[in-house]
């Protein structure tokens, strides 16, 4: 850093025309907590917390690639949203049940993550990811 302004948080804002649905699915089913609530005339936002936030740059060809683990083949548009959970499997099958559309299930990748491809309203592409656990060997 050059001793500038330091960014101290990163926010996605999502515009959704179903805004209800949206905070229902974010909030209630994959589990991020209300961080503040404001009304505007007409309209609401809220924010939510999601842990810590990164932001990942990838070219086209590392995104193909990404999408070639995850899917099979190119797939998502120029956003999508990773979380990390600390069971994939269990968290698709969640975000299913609430009536998410899974693009791609529970996967491994060459990355050393299990990691599954949902689709929530708005047409968000989301990617759940956690670690894989490396066999024990037995001695």
């Amino acid at each position: 850093m050059n001793g500038g302004p330091r960014v101290t948080e990163l926010r996605l804002v999502v515009t959704t025309p179903d805004y209800e649905e949206a905070l229902r699915f974010d909030r209630d089913v994959l589990g991020l907590p209300e961080r503040a609530a404001y009304q505007s005339p007409g309209g609401r936002v809220t924010t939510l917390e999601a842990g810590r936030a990164t932001l990942e740059l990838a070219g086209p060809l590392h995104a193909a690639y990404i999408d070639g683990a995850e899917v099979g083949r190119r797939f998502a548009g120029h956003i999508r949203l990773a979380f990390e959970v600390s069971n994939t499997a269990a968290a698709t099958a969640r975000l299913a049940a609430a009536g998410a559309t899974i693009i791609a299930d529970t996967v491994p990748t060459p990355w050393q993550f299990l990691n599954a491809r949902p689709e929530r309203s708005a047409g968000l592409q989301l990617t759940l990811f956690s670690h894989v656990k490396p066999d024990l060997e037995e001695a």
